[in-house]
């Protein structure tokens, strides 16, 4: 075995590069905090930053310098919604386009599920769409001002992509249906009070707690913290394999007859997407 040469992971310095246009990643004590961020501000949602996030799960993944996960944010919001990504239909686009849409939009979750075998902390730093990053995170922490919306149905298509099946599996399918129908806001205390997030702070102190949440983790033996979050991720393994491909196929479909198309209808509610 000692003349064998393994191909090992990709190295923290090489991958922390290859997507820092996207996530901002820092590493002490083995704990990787991976910031969503648009040129250093809150993250404006792009295809690129899609692509990416799909692939840097796996990278994080295979790093076994990475012991437990932080997911966040960066300024006072999480996630700032574009419409413009939809300024060309989504029936217009080419085949093979459509089709590494599906496999993305598949792979940004399961590859956050399936590839990451350390505890995983979301951190929601504001308001903002796809909140379903940190949610399926084993603890979830956010700010009061927080916004678990999903904006699909409000917009005219059904939502497939990760946030609804979430809320189905930590609210129930009443309550999420509720949700999915009105777009009624879920702020912090309300997510809490549902049982979406574990804790709900101010913003000064949420990324104090963040690190403490982590290193407190980490003084479990490495076994028990490996095995514990195969054990707390179980339950989104199960909920990905069952459902997110159908949800996201039904979503799909009908985007790729929709004549109209969703910009207008995004445009419209674009104060929203914007968490103001």
């Amino acid at each position: 075995m000692s003349d064998v040469k393994l191909v090992g992971p990709t190295q923290f310095e090489e991958y922390s590069e290859k997507y820092k246009d996207y996530l901002a990643m820092t590493r002490r004590d083995k704990i990787i905090e991976v910031r969503l961020h648009t040129n250093g501000g809150s993250y404006v949602h792009s295809w690129e930053a899609h692509t990416a996030w799909a692939n840097a799960w796996s990278d994080i993944g295979r790093d076994l310098e990475n012991e437990v996960m932080i997911i966040t944010g960066t300024g006072d919001k999480w996630l700032i919604g574009n419409p413009d990504v939809w300024k060309t239909k989504f029936m217009d686009w080419p085949k093979q386009k459509k089709l590494e849409q599906y496999h993305e939009s598949l792979r940004l979750l399961e590859n956050l599920i399936f590839c990451i075998d350390i505890p995983t902390i979301g951190v929601i730093n504001g308001p903002g769409t796809h909140c379903e990053l940190a949610t399926l995170c084993d603890i979830t922490i956010c700010t009061e001002d927080a916004d678990f919306f999903d904006p699909h149905f409000l917009g005219g298509t059904p939502p497939g992509d990760g946030m609804m099946l979430t809320l189905q599996n930590t609210i129930g399918f009443k309550k999420a249906a509720y949700y999915a129908y009105t777009g009624k806001n879920i702020n912090g205390q309300t997510a809490l009070d549902l049982g979406i997030v574990s804790e709900v702070l101010s913003r000064d102190k949420l990324l104090p707690r963040e690190w403490e949440l982590a290193g407190m983790i980490m003084q479990a033996p490495r076994s028990a913290r490996h095995l514990t979050h195969s054990i707390l991720s179980r339950p989104w393994k199960k909920a990905l394999v069952s459902d997110q491909g159908f949800q996201l196929t039904h979503q799909m479909y009908d985007m790729a007859i929709d004549e109209e198309g969703a910009f207008g209808r995004l445009t419209k509610m674009k104060e929203r997407l914007m968490g103001k």
